[in-house]
């Protein structure tokens, strides 16, 4: 199996922007790694068992799960503890494991930065694919410029699955997804924008990068706390224009 190429990712803080609850909090985060590129096809077709038929491009048409999945596949094959525990469809993430997992979404905002505090790291059309590119499907990564840690297509391209939960009073059980797409424009292209989607719902222009780093913690971990979801869960209020709540 092809290496897959990871950058270390200095600590720092982070600032994150929750829409609903016009919240602003500051997030301190130790060094830990991410995938210099997102998952692509050859490499999930590896792991997986199945086939590539664009090996470069990004993988997309995976599911949070599957994703997830995938992490403790690929820990498996490299001999290393499996962050994730499954119980059906619930999971649990083991914070002090060395596996692969998927980063918490304040990692992928200061990885995606990269020291930037503009929206952007760099002229769109140098660092991403975008709808003002006119392609019609992901294209093979590393074809635009890498921010200042190295890091090709966090913005634009296709969307990256990250572990957390979008807004679980109104959202239920989504999951966040960072950097806008292929098809997206300038103002979903910027490191601060939230989606997310249905854990187990594939899309044609969401994938994911993974993450590794294990911490002496238990239940939190890099901006991410069992806590503060069942808190989350629990608050109601506006919500933003254009939001469509399941619940």
């Amino acid at each position: 199996m092809r290496d897959i190429a990871m950058a270390r990712i200095p600590g720092g803080t982070v600032t994150l922007h929750d829409a609903r609850r016009r919240l602003r909090r500051a997030v301190a985060l130790e060094p830990f790694e991410i995938g210099v590129y997102p998952i692509t096809e050859e490499l999930l077709a590896e792991i997986l068992g199945i086939t590539a038929s664009h090996p470069d491009r990004p993988a997309v048409e995976v599911s949070w799960l599957r994703a997830v999945r995938f992490c403790n596949a690929l820990s498996e094959w490299e001999g290393l503890d499996h962050a994730y525990a499954f119980e059906g469809e619930q999971v649990t993430w083991s914070v002090d494991a060395d596996g692969y997992r998927l980063p918490t979404e304040a990692e992928w905002e200061h990885a995606c930065r990269a020291g930037s505090a503009t929206p952007q790291y760099g002229p769109l059309g140098d660092v991403a694919w975008t709808s003002a590119d006119g392609v019609t499907s992901p294209q093979n990564v590393g074809g635009r410029h890498p921010n200042l840690f190295g890091l090709f297509d966090t913005l634009g391209n296709v969307w990256e699955w990250c572990w957390d939960l979008l807004d679980p009073a109104r959202y239920g059980e989504y999951r966040v997804f960072r950097g806008g797409g292929f098809a997206d424009d300038a103002w979903s292209v910027r490191a601060s924008t939230r989606r997310g989607g249905d854990p187990r719902t594939a899309q044609d222009d969401v994938g994911f990068r993974v993450a590794r780093g294990g911490f002496d913690a238990v239940g939190e971990a890099q901006g991410w706390s069992a806590a503060a979801d069942r808190e989350r869960a629990e608050v109601d209020g506006p919500v933003p224009s254009g939001w469509t709540p399941t619940k």
